[in-house]
């Protein structure tokens, strides 16, 4: 399954009922989930118990692969979020949809990987021990390069920063082309001028 060893493997169905009624979520929450999530079931735990060569982690123990069968392509995001926030362990969440699959983790903040056939998604397992196999599948999930002595938390605020600072300048470009008045076509440029000097600092 993703590529994990077959040790790894395992079936256990997740009811949506068990989760309404451990955490007593309101009607509105049940109903949106409802909505997007069809069945989950925890596919795969990566452990010192199912792979003994995988030292466990200082922070990490064990990791889950949850599969969740998706009604809608275009689901509400805060339902993965409400997920990550109910149980509290180190879970890969497998998206899945009409045999595509797309792959989500919480690391500081909510990150996805683009969708793919789910024959060809995989998810890597490299690393000494569990602290940094969960880091390396987040970098590999969320399409991350932790550059210089950035630590991965370090890197994903900074490429956050990066892409509002670059969603600023397509803003002001668009504004700069359709703006009649000269005065105003020199502000946005020298606005734009200043972000794309912040980039580079980035």
């Amino acid at each position: 399954m993703y590529g994990l060893p077959l040790s790894t493997e395992c079936k256990q169905q997740l009811p949506k009922k068990t989760i309404y009624a451990k955490f007593d979520l309101k009607p509105s929450q049940r109903e949106s989930f409802d909505t997007d999530v069809a069945r989950m079931d925890i596919v795969a735990v990566v452990s010192s118990a199912t792979l003994p060569a995988l030292g466990a982690g200082e922070e990490v123990k064990e990791l889950y692969v949850l599969a969740v069968q998706l009604k809608r392509k275009d689901y509400d995001a805060k339902n993965v979020l409400l997920l990550t926030r109910l149980i509290p362990q180190k879970i890969v969440f497998a998206l899945q949809y009409e045999g595509q699959t797309q792959f989500a983790v919480f690391h500081t903040k909510l990150i996805l990987s683009a969708w793919q056939p789910s024959e060809e998604a995989v998810l890597p397992l490299s690393g000494l021990n569990l602290d940094a196999v969960w880091e390396n599948m987040v970098k590999d999930i969320g399409r991350i390069e932790v550059v210089g002595e950035n630590t991965l938390v370090g890197q994903i605020a900074e490429d956050d920063r990066k892409a509002k600072v670059l969603a600023q300048i397509a803003t002001l470009e668009r504004k700069m082309v359709n703006e009649k008045q000269p005065r105003r076509k020199r502000e946005y440029f020298e606005q734009i001028k200043k972000l794309k000097k912040e980039i580079k600092i980035l």
